[in-house]
This record gives C-alpha cells, structure tokens and sequence, in this order.
C-alpha cells in the first residue's frame, strides 16, 4: 500500500538519486578537462576526438534515460497514490466529490502541491509540484489563520470557496461558479417597490398656470427617469406613483444617487413654494405585498423628515437616506390644525387620565410643549401629569420648575417616572412632547406599559421611532414642539376656548425662544412669530421668558472656555472640544455650538462635551445653509436641519473627535455643493 506519505518519499529519493548522478557527471567532465588538456597520462595521443564524441553521445542517451525512468516511477507512484485515495474514499464519495465539485490538495512541510483530486484535471489545472502560495499568493493569509475560515478566491473565469485543515494539510477547494452566477441573476432580478410623492403639490398647483407649468415639467422629468432606468410608473393619486423595478435598476439609481430628486428641485429652484420629490422604497424581501407596506412606511418617514429626499427601507436591516438638501416647507392650514387639535382633544376626552413627557435632558421647550397639553387636559377636566425626574431634567429647566410653582403645586404637576408606572390605567393616554425616539423619552418604561401613546414633535423623523401612536404629528417647519402646542390651543373648535395660565404661557414662550435661537433660526416662520403672539395675549412674559434662559457668570465663563478651543474641520465649518476632564451639562454644550455659529463666517458648528461618567455629546448647529440632521445621523444621531446632536456612550473624546473629522469630511462634499449654489442664487 502506498500512502501520500510514502510518494513524497520516493519523489524525495528519485530526486536526491538524480542530483548524485548529475553532481557525479559534472565532476567526472572537469576530471577529464584537466587531463585531456594538461596531457596527463599522454591523454591526447591515446583519447581521440571522436572517441570525445561519442562519450558525449552516450552521456546524453543516459542522462535521458534516467529522466525518462524516473517520470515513470514518479507517474506509477502518483497513480498507486490516486488509487490508493479512491481506495480509503471510495468510489462512490469520489464520485460525490466530483458531483459537489469539491476539489483537494495536499502540501508538504514546504507548502509544495503533492497530490491533488479530479476536479483540478477537469478544470484544466496543473498543479502538482507548484508552490500553493506562488500559484495562490491570497490563500497565505488562510494558511495564518488559527480559525477554520472560509476564503472566497477566484481561479481563471472560476469562483472557489477554499478551507484549509492545517493538521492534515488538506486544502479544500469548493467551485461556486455555478451558484455565484444563480445568486447574482435572483439579486439582480429580485423586486424593488417604490413610492413617489410630489412635496408641495397641492401648494404649488393652486390656480397658477406658471406652477401648472412646473408640475408638467416635474412629470416629464419623473417618466424620462423611469424610462431611462426601467422603472414601471403607476399613478395613484394627482401627486403620487407607485414604482416596480428589479434590484439591478435599483442600484442604477442608488449609483447615481437618485438624481431625480435634485432634477425635480431644480425645476422651481427660487420659487416661493419649491417643488420637491420624497421617496419610500423597500428591497430584499420576496413578498411585494410586504415591499409595498415597507415602502409606505419609509416614505412617510422621508415626508416627516421634511421631504425632499428618498429613504430605503432595507428588510432586516437600518434604513438608508439620501438627499435631504431642502428644509421642510411652512404648509400648516388652520383648518388642518384644527381638526388635528379636536382629534387630540377627543383623544384626551376619552383617557381615564393623561401623563405627559419630554425628553430626557428636558429643556424649556420639551417642558413649556407638555405644560401646553397639561392646560388642555385642565380645560377638559381630565386628571393629568407631567413625568418628570428632576436629575435628568436640564439646569435652567430645573430652575424654572422649581421657581415657577409652589411645593403643593408642583406636587400636583409632575410625577417622577418610577411613580408613573404605578398611574397607568386601562384607558390611560400618554402625551410625549418635543421627541418621537423611544429611547430618548424621560420614562422609556412607561411606554411598554400602554398602548395609547400620542407623538407631538417638530424634529425630523428618525428611523427609532415610537411603534403604533394613536396620533401622530411630527412637522419639521415648526420652529419649536411649544409653537405646535400653542396652535393646537387657539385654532381647536372647543367652546369655550382653552385658557391658559400666564406661568404656562410664559414657559412656553420660552421655549420658543430657546429652539428658534430668539427668532434667528431658519425655522422661524410666520407662525412662529403668531405663535409668540398668542402665547403674549394668555399674559406670557418677554422679560421673565428671556431670564429663563440666560446663563450665569460661571456658565458664561464655561461656554467662553470651550469656544476659545475652536478648530476648523472644513471651510465655513468650525468644532469645539470641551474639557474632557469636566462632566457638562448638555444645554452648557448646546449653548457654546450656538455662540459658535453666531460668529461671521461660519455655517456649521459642533461642540463635543463628556455630559456623564460613561457619556459623550456632540452638538451641532447650523445656519441653515449645511444639514447638521443629516450629518448626526451618520454618527448614529439626528434631530433638526439646523439644530442637532448624537451622543455616544463609553468612548473617549479623541475617538469621537476622529469620527466626526471622518463624517464631515466625507459626507460635507454634498451640502457645501448646495451651499455654494445657494450662494450664487443670491
């Protein structure tokens, strides 16, 4: 029986018996050199030339004979191997191996291919004697490895997927060409669902023939796109389009980066009322009936997150955004603020009681927006409280309660979130302000604890989002959740109106000061300012609203400290680290961002501060000109076109450093394009 170990030896041994012949060749030529030409033993008069010759010859006919032996031993050696092999695995598992298209290899202690299978002669594959390392320079990295990992590796026109067992020193060699081309032509052929929506439409078409004319052109350029990339359209609705195509023309469309919603834009660049596209789309799942809820569902993101962009809901998976160039668009009627107000007002009528929360980190606005519906729930007699952990309520925040309302008082109105649990009822609503993030609301419990949630935010959606709200209002254009609430109060069909207590009116106010930047911000619109107005007529007041928010000495000093550490992450993009040895307040942070932008020059700013033990924030800020939204959410956060902020739990500041140099510099290239557009408009 032989054995591969026994060929190896032979193979070793024919070899080491050719290099002795050929070593003893070589010494006996240069013996004969130095005689025949020194004439020693008179070797010129005895040994002839021919008699040279035809030792020549004869040298040669040996020299081949020994080399055509040693082939045939060599051949006879592999060939009792391979039967030897067919013998231990039998023939009908070589068989199966070939049907598998699995292919082996065996190397020797110096990594030299010394038997292989079949399938590397089917395949037309000379292997034996080669160097596997030399032929496949990538399996070396397979060899190192001290786990059995799987390489994918490509040979001519063919895929293999190889294993290495180090103890046997077995390569295992799987052909996958074949299901490499079946995979590849079901992902590129697998559905893709779609829906298209025109933002604005109903705006932008109102009895304006010029208007008119951009909605035709928006059409036109909406069915050259479909039919450049094989999209199948059907409309549903004046202003939207269902979208079937396979998955081959959706990466067309993701390489191009959806092109089609920049063409819409362009369309009615500098109106007064842009035209603008949102699109939902869902891939990887079989189910087109599943694709189209999924697509649904991403759309209504892509519209709540102010329009303007498209969202791909990938199953199983995080969802994809792009675009988002252009801030959501003022589109509130009092006639849809009215029946939103009485649907919540019903709501409300119905509940056995009501809690309210803000965020965590409640700030003036989340607290002046739940102060608002507290009013409503007074109004309508219903038992009501605001959930609220002082701790984790921000400083200034903390203050203005606590100032704000007698002990008696304040016993009556908040309730903190371990004894929220214990007032939730059957028929118990709870109200969360100025948040749609279940993970960021002050008592994340008490949501898994009832099934009546109302969502009231002004924030651009985020993929996390609180699961199945019985009402649901999020409008990215409201400057603050307080302005929406202040709405909600005036413009309700409730007779007699909603009053509203002067402290409340007040907070609120304030809390519009605080999110509107005191009216700077872009997302200061009309309403805003009639918001203000109307907050002023239930007795709210400018002065005492201002002094609510204005810092002390020891945080002016903070916020100065950490914006003389600015630095420039790119032009007209500037960032701040605070002391990383210091615990902050995330307002102090929020506060040395806005200082940041206030200064000439700058469109972008972030601020990074430790705001606990295990915690890191950045805060971002923006004059409307860049997408800080956009930008957080790359690093795992979000929040509003301007205004912004992710956290990051058990880093240090330098790493967070790093990912945001990375994030700008590599997702800012977008936004400066349509900075410097804008610019040139102007």
């Amino acid at each position: 029986m032989y054995n591969i170990s026994t060929m190896n030896k032979k193979i070793n041994h024919a070899r080491l018996v050719s290099l002795i012949l050929i070593l003893l060749e070589f010494l006996g030529l240069i013996a004969f050199v130095v005689i025949y030409f020194n004439d020693f033993f008179y070797a010129k008069s005895v040994i002839l030339p021919e008699y040279v010759i035809i030792g020549a010859i004869g040298v040669v006919a040996i020299n081949t004979i020994v080399i055509f032996v040693h082939r045939a031993v060599i051949s006879r050696y592999r060939h009792k191997t391979d039967l030897q092999a067919a013998e231990v695995i039998g023939s009908d598992v070589q068989e199966a191996y070939n049907f598998a298209m699995i292919g082996l290899l065996v190397t020797d202690e110096n990594d030299t291919i010394i038997w292989s299978n079949d399938l590397f002669k089917d395949r037309h594959l000379e292997v034996i004697d080669l160097n596997i390392f030399e032929w496949q320079p990538s399996l070396k990295g397979l060899k190192e490895k001290t786990s059995n990992e799987i390489l994918k590796i490509q040979i001519g026109s063919r895929n293999f997927e190889v294993k290495y067992l180090s103890d046997a020193r077995l390569w295992i060699f799987k052909d996958t060409t074949d299901y490499e081309q079946v995979y590849a032509y079901n992902k590129a052929q697998a559905p893709v669902v779609g829906i298209l929506a025109m933002d604005n439409y109903d705006e932008v078409i109102k009895g304006d023939d010029d208007y008119n004319d951009t909605i035709t052109k928006a059409k036109d350029i909406i069915f050259d796109y479909a039919k450049e990339y094989g999209i199948l359209l059907r409309k549903f609705k004046d202003s939207n389009y269902l979208m079937l195509c396979n998955y081959e023309a959706y990466s067309k469309m993701k390489d191009d980066n959806f092109s089609i919603v920049d063409k819409v834009r362009s369309v009615s660049f500098g109106e007064d009322i842009p035209l603008t596209l949102s699109i939902g789309i869902a891939r990887d799942f079989p189910d087109v009936v599943k694709l189209n809820e999924l697509a649904s569902s991403a759309l209504d993101i892509a519209m709540s997150r102010g329009g303007d962009q498209v969202v791909v809901s990938v199953y199983g998976k995080e969802m994809e955004f792009y675009g988002g160039k252009t801030e959501a668009q003022e589109k509130r009627s009092r006639v849809k603020i009215r029946v939103l107000a009485d649907s919540l007002i019903n709501l409300i009528k119905n509940a056995s009681n009501v809690l309210i929360m803000g965020h965590t980190n409640m700030d003036m606005d989340a607290l002046g927006s739940c102060l608002g519906v507290k009013a409503i729930c007074e109004r309508l007699d219903v038992p009501s409280k605001l959930i609220v952990d002082l701790k984790a309520t921000e400083s200034k925040t903390r203050a203005a309660i606590t100032s704000s309302f007698p002990k008696d008082e304040l016993d009556n109105l908040i309730v903190s979130s371990k004894d929220a649990i214990g007032l939730i009822k059957e028929n118990t609503l709870v109200v969360v302000c100025d948040v749609h993030i279940p993970s960021m609301v002050m008592a994340p419990d008490v949501l898994d604890h009832t099934n009546k949630i109302v969502v009231i935010d002004h924030h651009r959606r985020a993929e996390e989002y609180i699961e199945s709200p019985v009402f649901n209002y999020i409008d990215p254009a409201a400057s603050s959740a307080s302005e929406l609430i202040t709405e909600f109060i005036r413009f309700s069909s409730i007779s007699p109106r909603i009053e509203l207590k002067q402290t409340y009116a007040t907070i609120m106010l304030s809390g519009i000061f605080l999110d509107s930047g005191f009216y700077k911000s872009k997302n200061t619109g009309i309403r805003t300012f009639e918001a203000s107005t109307i907050l002023k007529e239930y007795g709210a007041d400018n002065s005492v609203a201002d002094d609510l928010l204005k810092d002390g000495y020891e945080e002016y000093l903070e916020t100065t400290h950490i914006v003389s550490n600015i630095k420039t992450a790119d032009y007209g993009v500037v960032y701040a680290i605070a002391d990383q040895s210091r615990i902050y307040d995330s307002a102090a942070i929020a506060k040395a961002a806005n200082t940041c932008l206030s200064m000439k020059g700058i469109h972008a700013a972030f601020v990074i501060g430790r705001t606990s033990g295990k915690e890191i924030k950045i805060s971002a800020r923006s004059d409307g000109l860049i997408n800080v939204s956009k930008l957080c959410e790359k690093l795992g956060g979000g929040g509003h076109f301007t205004s912004a902020a992710a956290t990051f739990l058990k880093s240090n500041v330098s790493e967070v450093e790093d990912l945001l140099l990375k994030v700008i510099h590599k997702h800012l290239t977008e936004a400066k394009a349509d900075v410097n557009k804008r610019e040139e408009e102007n």
